[in-house]
């Protein structure tokens, strides 16, 4: 552009970027501050008349125009050149990468402005002012509560917080809900629960939830502890719950007191009772033994202490193996680590602590001792993840084998030693061989046993109770034995009994009032037993009793869709019927088929999901229901199906890759089986708060690595 006056007015010309500036505004105090580029005073040029030439080597110039141009032609040539410039900016590739550029970097940094700032608001409104503290009111059977029960012992009549907020003094009517223990099947239960249905009461020795299915993460330092638990008096607060940290050690079925105790700061026990109207136990269970000796020497993978403890050996021996008074035989029994158990658990300790040897160990440690590291894995089966599908196993046997991870496979541990671990191994002629392999870490994972409490529940209950390794429940999961609707167990420390030949008059019973005499269905005595076992059923009819029974036993449903290949071999006679004794030695023989459910967080989720909606349901109903509605006093199956456990699969890390055993298809490794593990476990975390830290650690370990320390 031009600067025009009536005088002479010199122009900057800057032939390096094409550019003019005006450096004097004319007499009528007009200043035109233009700074285009040198494609307008061409146009200027053209359409003036003038010769549109740049001088090339002039560093200042006059320009003088003969004639002033009238302000509509300066208007045109500014048009002109935004018109220009717009094309440029939407025409272009380059136009538009700078266009957008621009305007993403400026969104970007808003935004950043913005979170950041509402951050330190934020941070702001949590400080407060100490506040005059209000007269509080105490119960004051809190404060001293009662004695009785038959050691004469406290009894917790009320908390210390039932008066803290007006839904709590409201719950004090409500039945009184005591929930035994804080892991998988307890926290889904009080997820699930409806709040202000129950004056709930959660006693456990742990005052946090745990994500177990990570715990491996967090024993080599992928994970943070932290990531992994949530405390229960946050969980709890949704249904305005009371916590008691302590042990609870009996249960008095009779007086509806459970015995709970806790050590004081001398170590002493200290016990009370807390009374319940609904009981659910859900305390978990213990490793099993399998009676080996030296189990001491060994370490576990249970609890938050365990992963700490793992964690914290795993460093201790790295640092031992660098010092200079290590000898090289110690040094590799420093570096050896022994898994006893090829399931989940030990598969995946494996594949994490190959993950931390490899991936982090040469950034801070010699790199001699990558090579002198050593990982096996002792499995008494003859492949490893053997619950998973066959393809799945083999192929994390191949993944370990090609990651130098030492597979003992046909072996069964017989002892344990303070430095190393004797087994007996079967070789291929099947001769059993004795043979030992040092450590300097031993894991064992092998199976599960039960807690001492269900032990004590089971003993208390032994003349209803027959499986001695968990705390049996019907298909309602309530406890057998146990005043009906009253106790309720869950997850890991009990089992669903089937025991389909024992209910094989009541499910003919009723199959027959559901056929035939429906108007009576309600009364079964109308059915003698003595006719229940003249009965004669023919085949038509006994697929439809295995449909019903399914039904009401739905554990049993795998089992009883083979009943039709078992019909022939029990009518020996052809003749198209089966009399009451044949179909309950049929129905013994399917019961032999039924499996157990799996001892895992899945099956104590939807255990402890289906109980807190059938509980909330029995709360709001039971007292609407008719005598007509209840059969042989059973509110339960009044208003509730039987549970039913769906498998939804199984999940399995084997280092920087995953396998998944799904229903109907497998996936088998890779990163992006990884990734799908990962987000499965992160959907199914308790709170936002431990879902933000599982990714802010995940992002960690890719950036910075893993923390090999000792604290």
């Amino acid at each position: 552009m031009l600067a025009i006056g009536l005088v002479r007015t010199p122009v900057l010309l800057s032939a390096s970027r094409g550019l003019i500036r005006p450096a004097f505004m004319g007499p009528r105090n007009m200043a035109f501050r233009y700074q285009k580029i040198g494609v307008c005073l061409r146009n200027y040029a053209d359409v003036s008349g003038k010769p549109s030439e740049e001088p090339k080597d002039i560093k200042e110039v006059s320009l003088v125009p003969k004639k002033a141009p009238d302000a509509s032609l300066l208007v045109k040539v500014e048009k002109e050149c935004k018109r220009r410039e717009k094309k440029f900016l939407n025409d272009t590739v380059i136009g538009k990468f700078l266009k957008y550029s621009v305007i993403g970097c400026s969104v970007f940094s808003f935004s950043i402005l913005l979170f950041v700032g509402g951050v330190f608001i934020y941070d702001y409104t949590t400080y407060a002012d100490t506040e005059a503290v209000e007269h509080l009111l105490v119960p004051e059977l809190a404060l001293n509560p009662p004695r009785g029960g038959p050691e004469n012992l406290p009894i917790l009549s009320q908390h210390l917080d039932s008066f803290d907020n007006e839904e709590k003094e409201e719950l004090r009517h409500r039945p009184k809900l005591v929930v035994l223990g804080s892991g998988w099947g307890s926290v889904s239960l009080l997820e699930t629960l409806d709040p202000n249905d129950y004056d709930v009461t959660v006693i456990s020795p742990t005052n946090y939830f745990l994500f177990t299915p990570m715990l491996p993460s967090a024993a080599v330092g992928t994970l943070e502890l932290k990531s992994l638990v949530e405390s229960i008096r946050n969980i709890i607060r949704r249904v305005n719950g009371h916590y008691l940290e302590a042990n609870a050690e009996k249960i008095l079925f009779s007086e509806k007191l459970i015995k709970v105790s806790v050590k004081d700061a001398e170590g002493k026990n200290r016990p009370f009772y807390v009374p319940y109207d609904k009981l659910v136990v859900a305390v978990g269970s213990t490793s099993n033994t399998h009676g080996v000796q030296g189990l001491q020497y060994s370490h576990q993978l249970k609890t938050a202490e365990d992963a700490l403890t793992i964690r914290k050996k795993i460093a201790c021996n790295l640092e031992r193996a660098c010092l200079p008074t290590t000898s090289d035989e110690e040094r590799k029994k420093l570096l050896s680590f022994v898994i006893c158990g090829a399931g989940p658990t030990g598969v995946e300790v494996a594949a994490e602590i190959f993950d931390l040897l490899n991936e982090d160990l040469c950034r801070g440690f010699p790199k001699i001792l990558r090579q002198e590291i050593s990982i096996h894995i002792i499995q008494s089966r003859s492949h490893i993840l053997n619950t998973y599908d066959k393809a799945i196993s083999e192929y994390a046997m191949k993944r370990f084998e090609n990651d130098s991870i030492d597979l003992l496979t046909n072996s069964r541990v017989k002892e344990i030693l303070p430095d190393e671990v004797v087994f007996d191994q079967k070789n291929e002629k099947g001769e059993i061989e004795r043979k030992s392999v040092p450590f300097g870490l031993c894991l064992w994972s092998t199976g599960v046993a039960q807690n001492p409490l269900a032990q004590d529940i089971v003993k208390s209950l032994k003349s209803s109770q027959q499986n001695r390794r968990a705390i049996e429940t019907d298909t309602q999961l309530r406890v057998i034995g146990a005043p009906l609707g009253d106790v309720y167990a869950i997850g890991d420390c009990s089992t669903v009994r089937t025991d389909l030949a024992d209910h094989t008059a009541e499910y003919v019973r009723q199959y027959i009032h559901s056929k035939h005499y429906s108007h009576i269905q309600r009364h079964s005595s109308i059915i003698t037993d003595d006719d229940i076992r003249h009965v004669n059923l023919s085949h038509t009819e006994l697929k439809e009793l295995s449909s019903y029974i399914q039904c009401k036993n739905p554990i049993a449903t795998e089992a009883l869709a083979l009943m039709h290949e078992f019909i022939p071999k029990y009518d020996t006679t052809n003749s198209g019927h089966l009399s009451f004794d044949q179909v309950k030695a049929m129905l013994k023989e399917v019961d032999s088929k039924v499996t157990s459910l799996p001892a895992t967080a899945q099956r104590a989720h939807q255990q402890g999901k289906y109980l807190g909606k059938k509980l909330s349901k029995l709360v709001k109903t039971h007292i609407t229901l008719s005598i007509n509605d209840i059969v042989d006093g059973d509110i339960d199956n009044a208003i509730s199906k039987p549970f039913k456990y769906t498998h939804l699969g199984s999940l399995a890390y084997i280092g920087n890759s995953a396998v998944l055993d799904l229903p109907g298809y497998q996936i088998v490794g890779g990163l992006m089986a990884m990734y799908l593990w990962r987000s499965i476990y992160f959907t199914q975390s308790v709170s936002m708060r431990t879902r933000v830290l599982l990714f802010m650690d995940w992002l960690n370990r890719g950036v910075f690595g893993r923390d090999i320390l000792s604290i």
